[in-house]
């Protein structure tokens, strides 16, 4: 059994000594580095005696240098030749060069850096989305010539997952918002004495922007993120280099089925957000005016038409093209951490939820212009 570490302090005239005796390892250090410590941080000239101490290993050693401060001078120090070799070699390990302190710029200066590490960034985010869509073009145009390559498997069960499971959440989100606008329109309205105007309020407002804007953020908060996930953790674990490695490209693998699912089920979905919008603000003015169901859809059919489930419907394949794209591009972009894969995922559902907003606002410029 190793001797547990100890020390005595001894003063004399003119200095104390601190006697070590014992063995000063790892396992029968204990307190005594602590206490060695202590003893000597009040007092002045400490003289160290290792004569008695009978092993050392570098965890002593680094004791007693923090004990002495890392002062190890011969005339200090008194200890065989080899532990003054251990003690010289623990304190050149523990020596590191610090470094001045980096200059801290001006706050002009780190608000001119800032903005253009933004610009620099933003101007390598659209040349890396402008290779992301000509890959994804390349890949779509070859799909279309060789019909054979397209991996019908996984397009079916995406469209399964990201269509036909959606079905349930766009119809209750879109009946509600319906419901609302159709309780408002009447509210509103019945000041004018016009109440039965709000049957061409819900129709024009559910037909035109709210079936394809409600469908399409439940998509990107749904689909958008799933996609950057699903690619995300594939880029961990390094299975999209063994695919690249087999020959297999990405694209043609990952990103084209999911772009397919989006492309084919988003009309269906915005169809079916339509019939519910519908249902909603039909309940709601049945309910409250008193409006039967064929008043209400007789006036839809003269009044409404369907331009406007057309305009309405003409969005959905610019959204689904961009909420896939967003996905999968956030998805390829994930590094090696999990918080690169909550990055990415965050930075999907925001970023499609923005691209919908602006594609909406194009779409509606256009038609005003074309008076449609």
């Amino acid at each position: 059994m190793p001797d547990p570490a100890d020390f005595s302090l001894k003063r004399a005239a003119d200095r104390a000594t601190a006697v070590l005796t014992g063995d000063w390892t790892a396992i029968a250090l204990g307190p005594s580095g602590r206490g060695l410590a202590e003893a000597m941080q009040g007092a002045r000239d400490v003289e160290l005696d290792l004569t008695g101490v009978d092993q050392i290993d570098t965890a002593g050693a680094y004791a007693v240098l923090r004990a002495a401060g890392g002062d190890i001078a011969p005339g200090r120090i008194r200890a065989r030749d080899e532990t003054l070799r251990l003690l010289e070699l623990v304190g050149n390990a523990l020596k590191v060069e610090r470094a001045p302190p980096p200059r801290k710029p001006p706050s002009f200066e780190q608000f001119t850096i800032r903005v253009g590490k933004a610009v620099t960034e933003m101007a390598a985010d659209a040349w890396d989305t402008v290779i992301f869509a000509g890959h994804l073009l390349a890949v779509s145009w070859l799909s279309l010539i060789h019909p054979k390559r397209i991996r019908w498997a996984a397009c079916v069960a995406l469209a399964e997952r990201a269509g036909l499971d959606a079905i349930p959440i766009v119809a209750t989100t879109s009946f509600f918002i319906g419901a609302v606008v159709g309780l408002l329109g009447a509210n509103m309205l019945r000041q004018f004495g016009a109440e039965v105007f709000s049957v061409e309020l819900i129709g024009i407002a559910v037909l035109r922007e709210f079936n394809i804007i409600i469908t399409a953020v439940l998509l990107a908060g749904r689909s958008a993120s799933a996609f950057a996930a699903e690619i995300g953790s594939m880029k961990m674990n390094q299975e999209i280099d063994a695919m690249k490695v087999m020959g297999v490209d990405p694209f043609e693998a990952l990103v084209f089925p999911r772009f397919f699912a989006l492309l084919v089920t988003m009309p269906l979905l915005t169809f079916v957000a339509t019939l519910a919008g519908l249902f909603g603000g039909m309940v709601v003015t049945w309910s409250v005016l008193g409006l039967g169901p064929a008043f209400f859809l007789q006036r839809i059919i003269d009044n409404v038409g369907g331009t406007h489930f057309l305009v309405g419907l003409s969005k959905a394949p610019v959204m689904a093209v961009v909420i896939a794209g967003i996905g999968c591009r956030q998805g390829l972009e994930v590094g090696n951490d999990v918080e690169s894969l909550g990055r990415r995922v965050t930075a999907a559902v925001v970023h499609a939820i923005f691209a919908i907003i602006v594609i909406d606002a194009i779409f509606a410029l256009i038609y005003m212009k074309a008076d449609i």
